[in-house]
Order: structure tokens, then C-alpha cells, then sequence
């Protein structure tokens, strides 16, 4: 049966290359499954969980945003920022969300860190979900 390739590579490094059978990436438009044979596409990442599917195995990361191609079976996650969910300590993931809200609340009507605060709120639930999700 055929697998996918996958990588996944942030800025620094690349974090895994591996084969399977599906991966679900947090596309911009939402979820997005693929498994081999899919159709060529690119795509805008957004923070979420990205699950690599192989036989019975399952392996969860999060990424906080990237991109993700799709092309003769071979499936390159460029992502800002990665890690397994496994190892996202949840209750550091779930102080810095809460710091994030305070930040955020603090900030006055109109203030222009508004936009930022809320992209890091959207980032660390994110990263709160991956890590309940992976078992944490």
C-alpha cells in the first residue's frame, strides 16, 4: 500500500521525516485530511494540533502556524514553531494562556497590541488543546 512522506520543519530544524498513512494539518480553513494519492495543494497553517498517522500509531504535534504543501505523496510542513504534544508541559501551556488573557484585558479600546495579544491567545488554546489531546 502506498505512504506518504512527510516532513516537518521548522526555522531551526527539521523535527521529523517520516512515512504514513494520513495526516490531519489545522489548515487555514479548517482541519484538513490527507492521505496518499490526494490532490497537489498549498496551504496557509493555522496554530492547532497536527496528527501523522502510521498503521496503529499516532503521533500529535502542535504547530503555531506555517504552511503545508501537498504533492506526489510527500506532505512538507513548514511550521513556524513545533513540537510534540507529548512533551507540552499543561500547566505552563495553561499559565502562559492565562497571562496572554490578562495582557489582553489589560489593554485599552483600540490599543495595537490588541491584534497580537489575540493571535497569542488563538496560539496558546491551541497549544493547551494539543497537549490534552496528547495524553498529557
Amino acid at each position: 500500500m502506498a505512504k506518504l512522506n512527510v516532513d516537518i520543519v521548522t526555522p531551526e530544524r527539521r523535527l521529523v521525516s517520516t512515512h504514513a498513512d494520513e495526516v490531519v494539518a489545522p489548515a487555514a480553513e479548517g482541519l484538513y485530511g490527507v492521505r496518499p494519492g490526494h490532490s497537489p495543494f498549498l496551504s496557509t497553517l493555522a496554530p492547532g494540533p497536527l496528527t501523522v498517522r502510521d498503521g496503529g500509531t499516532t503521533q500529535a504535534w502542535f504547530v503555531a502556524g506555517g504552511f503545508v504543501e501537498v504533492q506526489n505523496d510527500t506532505v512538507l510542513v513548514l511550521a513556524d514553531q513545533a513540537e510534540p504534544a507529548a512533551s507540552i508541559d499543561l500547566e505552563s501551556a495553561s499559565a502562559a494562556l492565562r497571562e496572554a488573557e490578562q495582557r489582553l484585558a489589560s489593554l485599552g479600546p483600540g490599543d495595537p497590541k490588541a491584534q497580537a495579544e489575540t493571535a497569542r491567545i488563538q496560539r496558546e488554546r491551541a497549544r493547551v488543546a494539543a497537549a490534552r489531546a496528547g495524553g498529557r
